[in-house]
Parts: C-alpha cells; structure tokens; sequence
C-alpha cells in the first residue's frame, strides 16, 4: 500500500491525476466493493490532497462550486439505488442562490418500473432537488423534492438539458415558497421507495477534503456515528 509520504514529492496535478486514474471504470462497482477499495487503495492520496487543499475555509469554498460537475466515482449510497445508472450523463448542480441538485440517466431495462414499458420508454431521468448552507464554517445539505423524467427520445441527457431541468426545478420550488414535505415517492417500486424515504430526512454534513475550480474531493456524513462517503468530481460546466 502506497503511503502518504510516498506521495509528497508529486505535484498536486499529479496527485489529482493518479486518483482520477485509480478509479478509472470502477465506479459501477457493488458499493462494498469501493468502499474497501478507498479504505485500502485511497486514502493516501485523499490525505495528501487533503493537506495541500488551496481553499480550507468553507465560506470560500461557496463561490468555487457553483456550475456544473461530474461525480466521476462515489460511495455514498442512493447514487446506484436504481440500476442502470449512466456514468458519464450523472452531475452534480450547484447555485449561487443555495439550490443544489443530484441527477441522472439511467439505462432502459434495468430499472423494476421501467420492465413493463420498454417498448416505449427508453430512458429514466432521475434528480434530487437539495439545499446547500454554510454554517460554523460547515456545509450543510438539505433535501427538499424529486423529480422525474421518462423519456421518449434517445438523446443523451447533456449538460445544458440538465442544466434546463435543474433551472425549472429551482423555479417550481421557489413557486411553492419553504415549505418543505416529503415528496410522494409512489411512483418508485416499493424497496426503493423505502430507502430514499431514509435518506430523503438526512440532513447530512459536506466538507471538501480538497476543492479548486476543476476538482472536489468530497466528505460527506448522515451521522456522527456513520461511516463517511467519499465523492471524486470534475467540473464540466
């Protein structure tokens, strides 16, 4: 296993790339599976990265976010909840006015509601709408809607469509004011709908190991007590 003084002498470019490197394809592995592979394979490189972060204060972190990135590999859990998931059309959304999203394409016939209609639905469009916050010179995340998308047309899910659906997202979700409920889950099968009802009242807490304009590496954590998941992204957009 490679240690974190081992990596010292390398440029922070090279830090970045070799990570990049090391996940390569293997973010569509079982979530165990790359939960072990950070604990045993990354974390020197999270820690290097980590002591070098050019940004350590939250608050300057706000104005570095804000577009579009791509989570290139990740362990928090509901990112492969559904099957199927699309890799390179999957994007994390920030804005500067605090509104957030996680989105993605996922494949025709893998998902559970999509078997009885893939003769006419060939792709599902998936989004959490969030909230994001600093405070104590925290981050703090705050999940707010769904929304959904079944396809017709075989497009890919671009940048600039989900930057469109993100935007009229944000606006029916100003339209509606504060008031925050828990969406109506019941159109997922029921296994899934259960697990995203859990994660949908999280309240969990971010923090950038390492943040600059074109990469994050990304803590987050539901509870104190929980295991923390790691994020890699870069920016698209």
């Amino acid at each position: 296993m490679v240690t974190a003084d081992a990596l010292t002498h390398k440029s922070t470019d090279e830090l970045k790339q070799e990570l990049i490197d090391r996940v390569g394809d293997r973010d569509g592995e079982a979530l165990g599976k790359k939960v072990a592979f950070a604990k045993t394979e990354l974390m020197p490189w999270f820690d290097e990265l980590s002591r070098r972060n050019p940004f350590p204060n939250a608050i300057d972190q706000i104005d570095l976010v804000v577009g579009v990135w791509s989570p290139v590999w990740s362990t928090i859990p509901f990112q492969d909840i559904f099957p199927g998931r699309i890799y390179e059309q999957s994007y994390q959304i920030f804005q500067a006015n605090g509104y957030y999203a996680n989105m993605a394409r996922y494949a025709p016939g893998k998902l559970p509601l999509l078997k009885r209609l893939i003769e006419k639905l060939v792709a599902y469009d998936f989004m959490i709408l969030q909230k994001f916050e600093v405070r104590s010179d925290q981050w703090f995340i705050q999940n707010i809607g769904i929304q959904q998308g079944f396809r017709l047309n075989f497009s890919p899910l671009s940048i600039e469509k989900a930057q469109a659906w993100f935007e009229s997202a944000v606006q029916k979700q100003l339209a509606k004011g504060e008031a925050n409920t828990t969406p109506d889950f019941q159109k997922l099968d029921q296994s899934t709908a259960k697990k995203y009802e859990k994660i949908f009242q999280a309240r969990p807490q971010l923090k950038h190991l390492y943040i600059d304009r074109d990469f994050r590496l990304v803590k987050t954590q539901r509870e104190a007590k929980q295991r923390p998941s790691y994020t890699i992204a870069v920016r698209k957009a």
